[in-house]
C-alpha cells in the first residue's frame, strides 16, 4: 500500500499534467496556513480565520510576483547556465516586487476590508513584514520548481542513456548473428561442394540455429537448455564439417533446467576455438568443452590446440561484441579469462544466472579453470 502510494505521489502527483491544477491549490492552501499561524504565534490581534482570510486575499498578489519567477527565469536561465543574468533578474524583480506589495495593499487589499468594516486594517506605504511575505511566497516555488525541473532532467538523461546501452547491446548482438551465421554457412557450402549426404542434416540444425537467433535471442535471456542445445548443434555442424580431422570432446555437469542466461554469450569463445584448432596445425588438431551448473553459476570452459607460434589476438568481431556485451549485462557478475599457454589455448567463463544480479564471483572458481587442469589429449 505504501509502495503504491509513493509511486503515485512520485510519477503521478507531482510531475503529470493531470494534477497540476491540484498541486497549486495545495500549495498555496500550504503557504496561506503556515504564514497565518506564523502571524498568530507572534501575537496579532486577531482570530487565525481572520489570519487565514487575509493571506487568502494575498494569493493574487503572490502568484503575480512569483510564477514569472517560476516559470521564466529558472528553465530559461538559471537551467540553462545563464546564473549572472539570473541573479540580475532575480535583483531587479525584487525592486518591482516593493511596487507590487506597496500597490496592492493600497489599492486593492485595504479598500476591500474596508467595504467589509473590519477592525485592525493594515496602513498604507511600505511594510518589512508584507514584504517579507511576498519574497517567500516566490522563493519557495523558486526551490520547488527548480529541483522539480532538475529531477526531470536527470531522470530523462537517465532513461536516455538506458536507451543507449540497450541500443549498443542490440547492436552488439545483431552484430554476432552475422558473423557467426557467415562462418556455419561456410561449413555448409564446404559440404554441398563435396555433394555429401550430410547437407539436409545440416541444414535443418542450420535451420534450427536461425530460428533460435531470429526469436529466442530477441528477449533479454533465454534457458540454459536451449543455449546448450544451440552449442551442440554448433558442434556437430563442424564435426561434420572437419570429420576426423579434429578430435573434439564436450561435457555437461549439473542441474541446467529452469536456469536463464543472456543469449550467444559462449558460441564466439567456441567459434574462435574451432578457427585456432584447425589453421596451421602441425599434429592432430583437439578441442575440449567443459560447461557445469553449482549454484546458480555458470562455468564454461573451453580449450583448443593451437600452433604455438602463431600468438592469439583478441580482435575479433565475435570475441570484443561478447566481451562488450558481458560488461553490459553481467557487470560484476561474471569472470572472463583468456590465455594463451602456447600450444594451446583456454577461455574460462563464470556467469551469475536467474537474472544476472551482480555478485562478487568467489576468485577460487577462477582458480579451478587454470590452463593445466583441463585434460588435453597425449598427442597434445
Amino acid at each position: 500500500m505504501m509502495q503504491r502510494l509513493n509511486e503515485f505521489l512520485y510519477t503521478d502527483f507531482l510531475f503529470s499534467q493531470r494534477y497540476r491544477v491540484w498541486r497549486h491549490v495545495i500549495y498555496w492552501s500550504f503557504h496561506i496556513t503556515i504564514w497565518a499561524t506564523f502571524w498568530v504565534l507572534m501575537g496579532t490581534p486577531v482570530s487565525f480565520g481572520r489570519q487565514l482570510f487575509n493571506m487568502l486575499m494575498w494569493v493574487p498578489a503572490f502568484i503575480f510576483f512569483s510564477y514569472p519567477l517560476v516559470y521564466g527565469a529558472i528553465p530559461h536561465l538559471l537551467l540553462k547556465g545563464k546564473v549572472s543574468l539570473f541573479f540580475l533578474v532575480i535583483l531587479a524583480w525584487g525592486f518591482v516586487g516593493l511596487y507590487i506589495d506597496s500597490g496592492f495593499r493600497s489599492y486593492i487589499y485595504i479598500p476591500i476590508q474596508e467595504s467589509m468594516g473590519l477592525d485592525f486594517i493594515l496602513p498604507r506605504g511600505p511594510l518589512a513584514f508584507c514584504y517579507l511575505c511576498m519574497t517567500t511566497s516566490a522563493a519557495s516555488p523558486m526551490i520547488v520548481k527548480f529541483f522539480k525541473l532538475f529531477t526531470i532532467k536527470q531522470r530523462d538523461w537517465t532513461r536516455a542513456q538506458q536507451e543507449r546501452l540497450t541500443a549498443e547491446l542490440q547492436l552488439l548482438k545483431a552484430q554476432v548473428h552475422p558473423h557467426f551465421l557467415f562462418n556455419t554457412l561456410n561449413n555448409i557450402y564446404s559440404c554441398s561442394i563435396n555433394n555429401s549426404p550430410k547437407t539436409p542434416d545440416l541444414i535443418l540444425k542450420l535451420s534450427s540455429l536461425l530460428s533460435y537467433m531470429l526469436y529466442d535471442c530477441k528477449a533479454e535471456e533465454v534457458r540454459l537448455e536451449k543455449e546448450i542445445e544451440i552449442i551442440k548443434n554448433y558442434i556437430d555442424l563442424e564435426k561434420d564439417r572437419y570429420g576426423n580431422k579434429i578430435e573434439i570432446s564436450w561435457s555437461v555437469e549439473g542441474d541446467i533446467k529452469n536456469k536463464f542466461i543472456s543469449p550467444l554469450l559462449m558460441l564466439p569463445f567456441l567459434e574462435n576455438a574451432f578457427k585456432l584448432s584447425v589453421s596451421e596445425q602441425i599434429e592432430k588438431p583437439w578441442l575440449s568443452v567443459d560447461i557445469s551448473v553449482k549454484s546458480d553459476i555458470l562455468r564454461c570452459k573451453i580449450a583448443n590446440s593451437k600452433n604455438e607460434f602463431a600468438p592469439y589476438t583478441e580482435n575479433g568481431i565475435g570475441i570484443t561484441n561478447v566481451k562488450k556485451r558481458l560488461e553490459f549485462i553481467c557487470r560484476d557478475g561474471y569472470k572472463l579469462k583468456l590465455n594463451d599457454e602456447g600450444n594451446f589455448f583456454v577461455v574460462s567463463l563464470l556467469v551469475k544466472m536467474a537474472g544476472h544480479v551482480p555478485v562478487n564471483i568467489d576468485t577460487a572458481a577462477i582458480a579451478q579453470t587454470i590452463p593445466h587442469q583441463i585434460p588435453v589429449p597425449a598427442y597434445s
